[in-house]
């Protein structure tokens, strides 16, 4: 007696032919346990040699504060608007810190991780978004020495936060976050074919972060257009409004706030078309 089987088959197609405008971000989401994998990966390969380990991302914001409080505090006269000159170095390099971190790890996704990349598919936007979640991390554990420092000179008087504005903070880093993001894999788009540019990224974020507020407070700027440029620089206000919310000085800039939204917007859509574009051929010229 014969018996008609039913078989049913399934064909997974795996393709490269999709539009370079297809930006597939439900696929980066359902790869989000790949996202914390690559994170914990980056941040223990990042210490696992080393003698302090974990303890570098206390001690270096620390020694570069007291570094920066003796040459641009104490020799310089610069002023820090009322913090001590400590602390205001601690929380303006570690926001920094942050967002520079953000754009130069992601500056060479690319060929960092073409051997990666190389041998078997998974959304390779997953790369950047892990890089911004390790500096994030990083900056995390050096916020909490900052938040001591600062119990202390608030229970000292000498600090008045605007503690209610701490809500905003995450909102800033979610900002910043997406903004280095975005600039990092532009430039990494660039570099897999002029891999000289690679040379010139950590010259162009010392130069940023001299055009922005972060050895010095907005406040001392006279005004003209120098006044005028640094308002214009997009990470200004975010610096600002961190500092303000955190330290409980700097100024408040509705529009350039305003306006460092729109180019963060502007950035990560751009960066994320030209990063799509780009990954598709990449291994051509990597």
């Amino acid at each position: 007696m014969k018996r008609d089987i039913d078989v049913t088959t399934q064909i997974t197609r795996i393709s490269s032919k999709k539009s370079w405008k297809d930006l597939r971000l439900s696929e980066v989401w359902r790869y989000r346990d790949l996202i914390m994998i690559i994170t914990k990966r980056g941040f223990q390969l990042s210490y696992k040699q080393t003698v302090l380990g974990p303890l570098w991302l206390i001690l270096r914001p620390f020694f570069t504060s007291v570094v920066y409080t003796i040459i641009f505090g104490n020799i310089a006269g610069i002023q820090t608007a009322g913090v001590p000159g400590l602390l205001f170095y601690l929380v303006s390099t570690g926001i920094w810190g942050f967002f520079s971190a953000s754009v130069g790890t992601n500056a060479s996704v690319f060929t960092a991780n073409a051997y990666l990349f190389g041998k078997v598919y998974f959304p390779r936007l997953t790369v950047p978004i892990s890089q911004v979640l390790s500096a994030a991390i990083n900056y995390l554990i050096q916020l909490a020495i900052a938040l001591m420092m600062l119990i202390y000179y608030c229970a000292q008087g000498e600090l008045h936060p605007v503690f209610g504005g701490w809500l905003l903070i995450p909102l800033i880093l979610l900002e910043l976050g997406i903004m280095g993001m975005s600039v990092g894999i532009i430039i990494s788009s660039m570099t897999t074919k002029y891999r000289d540019l690679s040379i010139f990224v950590g010259f162009g974020l010392s130069l940023w972060m001299f055009c922005t507020p972060v050895i010095y407070p907005f406040s001392q700027v006279p005004q003209g257009w120098l006044h005028t440029a640094l308002k214009v620089n997009p990470v200004t206000p975010m610096i600002e409004l961190y500092r303000h919310m955190l330290l409980g000085v700097g100024e408040i800039m509705p529009g350039a706030c305003l306006w460092s939204l729109v180019f963060t917007m502007i950035v990560a859509f751009v960066g994320l078309l030209i990063f799509n574009r780009v990954e598709r051929t990449f291994m051509d010229t990597v």
